[in-house]
C-alpha cells in the first residue's frame, strides 16, 4: 500500500500529470511522468538573494496516481488491476526522482494480464518514460 503522502487524489494532480508529463505505453499500461526542474542556482532571477531550497525540494515525495476505466472490467476485475498496479509502483516509487508525478492507466488488456507482465509492461513504460524525459533536458 502506497503512503498517503505518495497517493494523488486531487483531480487537478492528475491533470498536470497527465497534460505535462512524458507519455509512454507499453502492453497493458500507459504511464504519464512528470519530474521536477532543477532550477541553476547560479542564474538568480532577481535582486533578491538566492536561497538554498535543495532541502524544501528533497523533501517532496514521488507520488503516484492510478486510472482504472469501466472500459477494463466490472468493479472487481478494476479493483484486482489496481491494486496490482499499485503493488508494482511502490516497489518502483522510491527509483524515481524526488518530486516526481506518474500517473499509470490500465487499458482493457490489463484485466487478463499476468501480474509479470504487468511488472514487464510498466518497466518498459517507466523506462521510455524517464529516457526520453532526460534526453529533453540535456
Amino acid at each position: 500500500m502506497l503512503a498517503a503522502a505518495q497517493r494523488l487524489r486531487r483531480s487537478t494532480d492528475f491533470a498536470a500529470a497527465v497534460r505535462g508529463g512524458r507519455r509512454a505505453g507499453r502492453g497493458a499500461v500507459v504511464v504519464h511522468l512528470t519530474m521536477p526542474v532543477s532550477a541553476d542556482p547560479s542564474t538568480p532571477t532577481s535582486s533578491q538573494p538566492v536561497r538554498d531550497t535543495s532541502v524544501e525540494q528533497s523533501s517532496a515525495p514521488s507520488r503516484a496516481g492510478f486510472v482504472v476505466s469501466k472500459a477494463v472490467g466490472n468493479a472487481v476485475t478494476r479493483n484486482q488491476v489496481r491494486r496490482r498496479l499499485r503493488e508494482l509502483v511502490r516497489e518502483r516509487l522510491a527509483a524515481l526522482p524526488e518530486g516526481s508525478t506518474l500517473v499509470v492507466r490500465a487499458l482493457p488488456a490489463a484485466a487478463e494480464a499476468s501480474y509479470p507482465r504487468l511488472a514487464t509492461d510498466l518497466d518498459a513504460a517507466l523506462a521510455v518514460a524517464r529516457s526520453s524525459r532526460e534526453r529533453r533536458s540535456r
